[in-house]
């Protein structure tokens, strides 16, 4: 590795969520964050070839190939590593610690106390999802935050633990009117990611909704699998 390879791949680090100084490895750069255990390991195959490792390969995004990753050209790189910072930040158990540290000290006892630690709940699984879904909506694109809803799979009051409520993997990020279609049941995600839409929703209602050709969520994992499951057996009423 060049200095200049290593200056590059520092910077890569530090604009993608790997804010602790890297670390020289005989076989590449190690990154590191304050935020999350896990360690990152890039190493240099070319002129613009990588290949990336981690300490929990769980982290990585596995669509991209089994570990190590190969990646070509810097472009590609940063979008691996933003996403695998986002998936180390809001592994599901890492969510539900901080929602129990946080809430650990608040009454509990009327259900005025109760909603205010559910709100607190529902904060950080939005913050977790906007995080993971790099603050878009998953199906359209939609980037303005204010506008995204954090809208949960397996829905709240029907999940069993705190770990379920607040597990990234139970929620998408949706614009607005996709929320409120999931919601209602009047959509579901295949196992595929395709979107389907319930037969109510005839094609001037989807004109309408400004619902036009394959709908799809590109970023599904294995680990959102059971989720969908319990939308499309208890929600979907499509």
């Amino acid at each position: 590795m060049t200095p200049l390879d290593r200056l590059r791949l520092e910077k890569a680090a530090a604009d993608c969520g790997f804010e602790m100084t890297a670390v020289p490895r005989p076989d590449g750069l190690e990154l590191r964050s304050a935020r999350f255990p896990e360690t990152v390991l890039v190493r240099v195959s070319g002129e613009k070839s990588f290949e990336v490792s981690a300490s929990d390969p769980a982290i990585l995004d596995q669509s991209a190939g089994s570990s190590p990753l190969r990646v070509e050209g810097y472009g590609e790189l940063y979008a691996l590593l933003r996403t695998t910072a986002a998936l180390a930040r809001t592994k599901p158990n890492r969510v539900a610690d901080e929602f129990k540290k946080k809430t650990a000290t608040m009454p509990k006892t009327t259900e005025a106390e109760r909603l205010v630690v559910q709100r607190v709940g529902q904060g950080l699984f939005r913050g977790a999802l906007l995080d993971y879904w790099q603050g878009k909506c998953c199906v359209t694109g939609l980037d303005v935050p204010e506008l995204l809803r954090a809208s949960h799979i397996r829905p709240w009051a029907r999940c069993e633990t705190d770990e379920q409520r607040l597990d990234v993997f139970n929620g998408l990020l949706l614009a607005p009117h996709l929320d409120a279609l999931f919601d209602a049941g009047l959509m579901t995600v295949d196992a595929a990611g395709a979107v389907q839409l319930s037969a109510k929703l005839t094609a001037e209602r989807r004109t309408a909704l400004g619902l036009h050709g394959e709908l799809k969520v590109a970023a599904l994992r294995a680990e959102h699998h059971a989720y969908l499951d319990f939308h499309r057996l208890n929600v979907w009423g499509g």
